[in-house]
C-alpha cells in the first residue's frame, strides 16, 4: 500500500517538473561583434584612400599640362582650381567608401557573391577611365576623344550605381555626388574642346 501511494504521489510530481521545464522562458544572449583586428583595419583604409591615391597620381601625370590649360578659353560656371581640388578629394573618399562597402557586404547565395564580384570590377574599371581621362584631357590634349571616354566613365559609373541600389544601398548613395559631378564634368569637357 505504501509503495503504490509513493507511486502515485511521484506521477503527479513528475508531470509538473515536465511542465515547469517546457513553460520556462527562453532569453536569446547576443554575443559581442568580433572586434576588428589591426590588419582588418588597416585593409578597410587601404580600400577608403585607394581612389584618392589613384587619383593624386592622376593629377600629378597630368600636372605638367596645367599651364596650357590655364591659357584656354573657358566655359561659363567653370570652378576654380581650389573648388576642384576639395571637390575631387570629396569624391574618391566617397568612392574609397563605396569599395569598401561593396567588399564588406556578405552574401547568402551564389547569385548575389557573383554580383558583387562583377560589381567591385566594375568600380576598378571605371577608376582606371578615370585615371586615364586627366591624361587624355590634360596631357595629350584630345579633348573629343577625352569627352567620348568620359561618356563610356558616366555610364559605367550610372550601371554601378543602379547595380548597387539592389545588394548596398548605402554604396549607391555614396556614389550618387560622382555621377553627377560626371555628368557636370561632361559639360565643361565639350564646351571646353568647342571653345579651343
Amino acid at each position: 500500500m505504501v509503495s503504490e501511494r509513493k507511486k502515485r504521489a511521484a506521477s503527479k510530481i513528475e508531470p509538473r517538473k515536465k511542465s515547469r521545464k517546457n513553460v520556462g522562458i527562453k532569453v536569446k544572449v547576443k554575443g559581442k561583434p568580433a572586434e576588428k583586428t589591426a590588419g582588418q583595419r588597416m585593409f578597410a583604409i587601404i580600400l577608403i584612400m585607394l581612389p584618392l591615391v589613384i587619383g593624386i597620381m592622376s593629377a600629378t601625370v597630368a600636372g605638367s599640362a596645367m599651364a596650357s590649360f590655364d591659357a584656354l578659353n573657358r566655359p561659363p560656371l567653370m570652378p576654380s582650381a581650389l573648388t576642384f581640388i576639395i571637390i575631387w578629394t570629396v569624391l574618391y573618399i566617397l568612392m574609397g567608401v563605396a569599395l569598401y562597402l561593396m567588399y564588406k557586404k556578405e552574401f547568402e547565395n551564389r547569385a548575389d557573391c557573383k554580383m558583387q564580384v562583377v560589381e567591385i570590377i566594375m568600380f576598378f574599371v571605371q577608376l582606371l577611365f578615370n585615371y586615364m581621362w586627366a591624361i587624355l584631357f590634360f596631357r595629350l590634349e584630345a579633348r573629343w576623344f577625352a569627352f567620348g571616354w568620359l561618356v563610356m566613365m558616366w555610364m559605367m559609373v550610372l550601371t554601378l550605381v543602379m547595380m548597387c541600389a539592389k545588394n548596398c544601398k548605402i554604396a549607391a548613395w555614396c556614389l550618387v555626388p560622382y555621377v553627377l559631378w560626371c555628368a557636370f564634368a561632361m559639360y565643361l569637357n565639350i564646351m571646353i574642346a568647342v571653345l579651343n
